[in-house]
């Protein structure tokens, strides 16, 4: 039962051709009065509410399709302040480790009757910025960043100035707002007290990067283990960069011509590792037996590479979920004070590690 009565299921509708109206400029009055039911019915059908008859319901879905019928959200939004839409702001998504933050954060906010609106801009500060500029237009409930290399406090002024609620990924800039990541440097000293129970001693970090978060939390995990066991940092194993596999591959090979080369290597992420790995192959030597490699992140992809790869697990997809669910939150209540949630990663030993060779 509807508001303007039961509406009989043999009404004729005009096939499309028929039909004059534009494409883009249907209202729900154009299809109420093509199918003499009121515009609440049409409302009510086109969201699948139980309180139209099925019949009905199917009636004005398929004139809705059929005269080409769209959704205007910024009609919505004027009404209700709000356009039920997500920024998402990420320096790449070629790493399968921000895919995997991507898809759980795609599900979460779907779940909550969200949409994303996705934006990348490399490690590029100024394309950055005309990316959240872009974002920020398109006046979306909040955003989710994780903020390109050499971001600082004052990247994200103009968004806090606009009132857009933000939640931090992976990345962290200031503590004034909410963010959800890693515990980093932990991730590090698990690998590296691994390597070391091994036997290692000449211990590289590949693609070591102070510009980011990560980056700088991993490498202190790194120096924080070599000085509890009284091992010196050695300039020469250190290899700086992005972690791609491209730099992955230099690194290693530039490590493995320090004079007093390494045995072993931690890489900041599961990029750099597989790079590392394919740079043993150039040398004739592979990782386990001959070269113990650690990356950072299980990637799907790290369990498929043979052999498989030693990692640190961050639990990517409870961090893309709980981003998503601090930004809800957010939304619902932007005076609440900065929300802070730190991860503990876990260490996965697979084929790339082994004992150091006497």
């Amino acid at each position: 039962m509807t508001s303007s009565g039961p509406v009989s299921a043999g009404s004729p509708v005009k096939p499309a051709a028929a039909l004059s109206v534009a494409r883009g400029r249907v209202t729900l009055q154009i299809i109420a009065d093509r199918l003499a039911v009121s515009t609440a019915t049409v409302s009510l059908a086109l969201r699948g509410s139980p309180l139209v008859a099925e019949s009905t319901r199917v009636r004005v879905q398929q004139t809705a399709r059929e005269l080409g019928y769209s959704y205007n959200r910024s009609a919505a939004s004027l009404r209700t302040d709000r356009t039920n839409i997500l920024g998402v702001g990420f320096h790449d998504i070629t790493n399968p480790y921000f895919a995997e933050l991507l898809a759980a954060i795609e599900e979460t906010t779907t779940a909550h009757g969200r949409s994303i609106l996705l934006g990348t801009y490399g490690e590029d500060l100024e394309r950055q910025d005309r990316v959240l500029n872009t974002l920020k237009e398109y006046r979306p409930d909040g955003m989710i960043l994780c903020a390109a290399g050499g971001s600082t406090p004052d990247t994200f002024a103009h968004l806090i100035a606009a009132g857009v609620p933000m939640v931090q990924l992976s990345r962290e800039i200031t503590p004034d707002l909410d963010f959800v990541g890693s515990d980093d440097r932990h991730g590090t000293i698990l690998a590296m007290e691994h390597l070391i129970g091994l036997g290692h001693r000449r211990i590289a970090f590949i693609c070591q990067n102070q510009k980011i978060s990560t980056g700088a939390n991993r490498y202190r995990g790194y120096c924080d283990v070599l000085a509890r066991n009284g091992i010196p940092v050695d300039p020469t194993l250190v290899y700086p960069g992005h972690g791609t596999r491209e730099n992955g591959s230099k690194g290693i090979q530039a490590v493995l011509d320090a004079p007093d080369p390494p045995t072993a290597a931690v890489c900041m992420n599961d990029l750099a590792a597989f790079g590392a790995m394919l740079g043993l192959r150039h040398r004739g030597r592979e990782a386990g037996p001959d070269f113990s490699i650690i990356g950072c992140d299980d990637v799907q992809e790290a369990a498929q590479w043979y052999p498989a790869l030693t990692t640190i697990r961050n639990f990517q997809d409870e961090m893309g979920r709980t981003s998503a669910e601090f930004l809800i939150s957010r939304i619902a209540d932007p005076a609440a004070p900065p929300r802070r949630l730190l991860l503990t990663p876990a260490l996965v030993v697979r084929g790339t590690t082994a004992p150091a060779r006497a």
